[in-house]
């Protein structure tokens, strides 16, 4: 497995604000003891002699001075460095326990953790985008036990998606790295739910040329982004607005077909689900008819179309034609009668 998701983790923990403030405080108090040796050395001193001066100095033990600093210098140099030490070691502390005050070392090993947990992902989806669609969708994919990783820009909203137990990559979405941090090269899908046309355009395309396999579903808030959406690789182009348009008008000329399709979409409603299934070679049903086959009373699941390897649609299906490897099985049952189609029909 690639080391690169925890290296990128390391840098991004090295960039946040209370990190560089901690490491400027150590760089302080690195400067005020190589100030007080050379001072020290520069009196006539030793170097270990002059090194544990300097370190019971700033460190506020006062065991006693190495040497009688007899001299002026000497003792305006010990009080210089007695202001500088304190100074640094102070400031060094109040980052330190506001570092772990705002518990950056424990997001810092949660981030970790994190990140190995997406290393570990196979054949998942990526949600760019977490805004009121990528959220729904998020909520969704969860409802329905797919495992599912985050790529948001904002800092701030990744803190909320971690909150609420999304695993997440901090980045832009249309950068490669980003795209592999979550495991692109192993993910199955890729949903692009950016309120930005443009965005879900770099990202569609991005997302293609790093895995040509990989089915994306991108957003559209304009009409015109569709066309464009398709020519950058999206299998399948959604436009919310379009759908919601479409289900209020449907809502008022058919109602009962509208809450039809609800209870079918709906998981936690009856679990009454429809599923695709693709027909392998080793599959129970290549090379028999819907007929012979007898599906409805051997599993009491309702075909209720075919999609044939060649694109095209058998809505409702005739019954009599022979099921060749490439078809697609539209079902529709709960969720025990799917399983036992599966157990009958999909053993390998």
């Amino acid at each position: 497995m690639a080391p690169e998701p925890t290296k990128a983790a390391i840098r991004s923990f090295w960039r946040r604000r209370a990190v560089r403030k901690l490491l400027l405080g150590f760089a302080a108090i690195l400067f005020v003891m190589i100030y007080g040796i050379v001072g020290y050395q520069a009196l006539g001193w030793t170097f270990f002699d002059a090194l544990y001066q300097v370190v019971i100095t700033i460190s506020g033990v006062g065991y006693g001075e190495v040497r009688p600093s007899n001299s002026a210098a000497a003792r305006i140099h010990t009080m210089i460095v007695i202001a500088l030490g304190i100074s640094s070691v102070a400031y060094t502390l109040g980052v330190f326990v506001q570092f772990l005050a705002e518990g950056e070392l424990l997001g810092y090993f949660g981030r970790q953790r994190m990140m190995r947990q997406i290393e570990e992902l196979s054949g998942h989806t990526i949600v760019a985008g977490f805004g009121r669609v990528g959220a729904l969708v998020c909520e969704e994919l969860t409802a329905a036990e797919q495992p599912l990783v985050v790529v948001e820009l904002s800092h701030e909203r990744a803190g909320e998606i971690e909150a609420r137990g999304f695993l997440c990559v901090t980045g832009d979405a249309t950068e490669e790295k980003v795209l592999k941090e979550a495991g692109i090269e192993r993910a199955r899908v890729l949903v692009s739910a950016m309120p930005n046309d443009a965005e879900n355009v770099f990202i569609t395309l991005t997302g293609r040329q790093l895995a040509p396999n990989l089915l994306i579903i991108a957003r559209a808030e304009q009409p015109s982004t569709v066309k464009k959406l398709k020519h950058a690789g999206a299998d399948h182009v959604v436009m919310p607005a379009a759908i919601g348009a479409h289900r209020i008008v449907s809502l008022v000329t058919n109602p009962a077909a509208v809450q039809f399709i609800e209870l079918v979409t709906q998981r936690a409603s009856l679990a009454i689900e429809m599923d695709e299934l693709p027909i392998h070679v080793a599959s129970g049903l290549a090379g028999h008819s819907l007929r012979d086959a007898d599906i409805k009373r051997r599993t009491g699941v309702i075909v209720i179309a075919i999609k044939r390897a060649d694109g095209g649609l058998e809505f409702p299906p005739s019954g009599d034609e022979v099921l060749a490897p490439g078809d697609t099985l539209v079902i529709l049952g709960n969720r025990a009668h799917l399983d036992q189609f599966r157990r009958q029909f999909f053993k390998a």
